[in-house]
């Protein structure tokens, strides 16, 4: 898709953002508007409840398919382009082989088979220093926990392996035959030290893998180039085009909402949510509850991150939203937009049902692979359009538990900035700023990973003189004001909320536990 237009002797910068779900390339002029965008889907393969896979190739497809789709509808040559620059999500394990070929499928974040592990490295294992150190809460998620469980579990996957990669370094050694791995991306692993910038030796012990079986770190502004020709005919692009390494998605998405002075916190919820600040050192929780990720040595940032966001709005429309589902087909309008308009219908607070959106275990703030989604004081009063605005408040209560915790090491922030593709939905939004009774703006470009990653390989190329320069990249936005009654709805619900999920620890274990022996 095509939206701005090409200007004789421009130059051009292209983020690239690996997403969880979709791989997205962005085209933009050095002033941060969209010239081109392409996106590609790919699956998440889940055979069992614990289990989320995806494939290496089709996301290394998907990355070459988008950007010379890119380069192709914007008409450009690849002499105009600066640089590309990359953003991805974090936290996955891919086990390859000499030869570079994977042993294991992408193991993405969403991955709960290493539960039992991250729970003894937790308790038996110094999991507490190791988080001090490392930025990243001991979880399922982690590369840590999936390389220990891999090590204990499935030795003869582990015993055969030479490197144990992310899905950005498997694209980047594909495309340069070379093991690099950026400071943030290594943030999300648990295992590299936030003060020296190294991997940690005490993490690396318990995963059992030597600092030869990962990657090469290196700066977020890390440059390659002498890139393999047939990819880089293929992309449309010359070997000899400047690639910027870039770094993890959230770090980026912060980068590209102009989230970066001190007091803004910026929420995300794409397939997965998260609520992150920037700092100008590493900053850990003593309680655990946060993350610490890199992205330059000034910029560091923290928040919390969820499993359940936009894949929780999804879920509903495929599993409650049949008939709009097919009514929008119909009519040529989409699904999501009918589906909110019947939420809208209904008060805030749903009328006294609440829906903890745990459907993938949950990351912050339970840190708990075991937690279940529910829905809680349901009665004959509520109808579909309950359910449906219950999920969307679900996921904004979610959040803001995360949020009180951010609070608690920041102080009240100045300012939140917003993105994502609940962005799309007024009502949504207009439940972030109500929930957590503060204004909420948004810009008016969800591209934020993208923009984040470009932004940044311009300042890799020393085209701009400080990631400042994203506050004349951003453009404008929506804003939106907390509307008093409706604050003082969720305050009286966000207690019982919170109470709730607490209560039911014992009972997310059970459940869990018997749905691993009986799904």
């Amino acid at each position: 898709m095509t939206r701005g237009s090409r200007t004789v002797g421009t130059k051009y910068v292209m983020g690239v953002d690996i997403g969880t779900t979709s791989t997205k390339s962005v085209l933009f002029a050095v002033d941060g508007s969209i010239i081109a965008t392409h996106g590609i889907e790919y699956p998440i393969y889940s055979p069992t409840p614990d289990t989320a896979e995806q494939d290496p190739e089709e996301i290394l497809d998907a990355v070459i398919g988008t950007v010379e789709t890119v380069m192709r509808t914007s008409g450009i040559t690849p002499d105009d382009i600066i640089c590309v620059s990359f953003s991805s999500a974090g936290h996955s394990v891919i086990a390859v082989d000499k030869e570079g070929q994977p042993i294991t499928k992408c193991i993405i974040w969403a991955d709960n088979r290493s539960a039992a592990w991250a729970e003894k490295i937790k308790h038996e294992m110094n999991g507490h220093e190791i988080y001090m150190r490392t930025g990243l809460p001991i979880h399922p998620m982690s590369p840590l926990s999936k390389l220990t469980w891999l090590r204990h579990e499935h030795p003869e996957i582990f015993e055969r392996s030479y490197k144990f990669i992310s899905i950005k370094e498997y694209v980047f050694f594909k495309l340069f035959h070379t093991y690099v791995i950026d400071h943030s991306v290594a943030s999300g692993t648990g295992l590299f030290h936030l003060e020296s910038l190294a991997w940690d030796a005490g993490a690396l012990e318990v995963a059992g893998v030597t600092k030869e079986q990962l990657s090469e770190l290196v700066p977020a502004t890390h440059r390659l180039s002498g890139m393999d020709q047939f990819y880089a005919d293929r992309m449309k692009l010359k070997p000899s085009t400047p690639v910027v390494i870039g770094a993890i998605d959230g770090v980026l998405s912060n980068l590209g909402l102009n989230a970066i002075e001190p007091g803004v916190v910026a929420v995300t919820i794409g397939t997965s949510g998260a609520i992150r600040t920037v700092v100008d050192r590493p900053v850990t929780d003593p309680k655990g509850r946060t993350f610490c990720y890199a992205l330059t040595e000034n910029y560091w940032v923290i928040g919390g991150a969820v499993n359940n966001g936009g894949m929780i709005f999804r879920w509903v429309r495929n599993q409650i939203g049949a008939l709009e589902i097919e009514t929008a087909k119909q009519l040529g309008t989409d699904a999501y937009e009918m589906l909110t308009d019947m939420a809208s219908t209904v008060k805030p607070g749903s009328d006294g049902l609440l829906f903890h959106p745990y459907l993938t275990g949950e990351r912050a703030p339970l840190w708990d692979a075991n937690a279940r989604g529910s829905f809680f004081g349901l009665g004959l009063h509520h109808k579909r359009e309950h359910m449906i605005r219950a999920a969307l408040e679900g996921v904004i209560f979610n959040l803001y538990t995360v949020f009180l915790a951010l609070e608690e090491l920041i102080g009240l922030p100045s300012k939140i900035q917003a993105t994502g593709g609940f962005a799309r939905s007024p009502l949504w939004r207009q439940i972030m700023a109500d929930i957590f009774d503060q204004e909420v703006f948004v810009p008016e470009s969800a591209e934020s990973s993208c923009l984040g990653a470009a932004i940044l390989g311009l300042y890799s190329m020393g085209e701009i003189d400080s990631l400042q320069e994203v506050s004349k990249m951003v453009g404008g936005s929506h804003h939106h004001v907390p509307v008093k009654e409706n604050v003082e709805v969720y305050r009286e619900l966000v207690p019982i909320y919170v109470r709730v999920s607490r209560l039911l620890t014992e009972e997310y274990a059970s459940i869990a536990d018997f749905q691993r022996r009986r799904v």
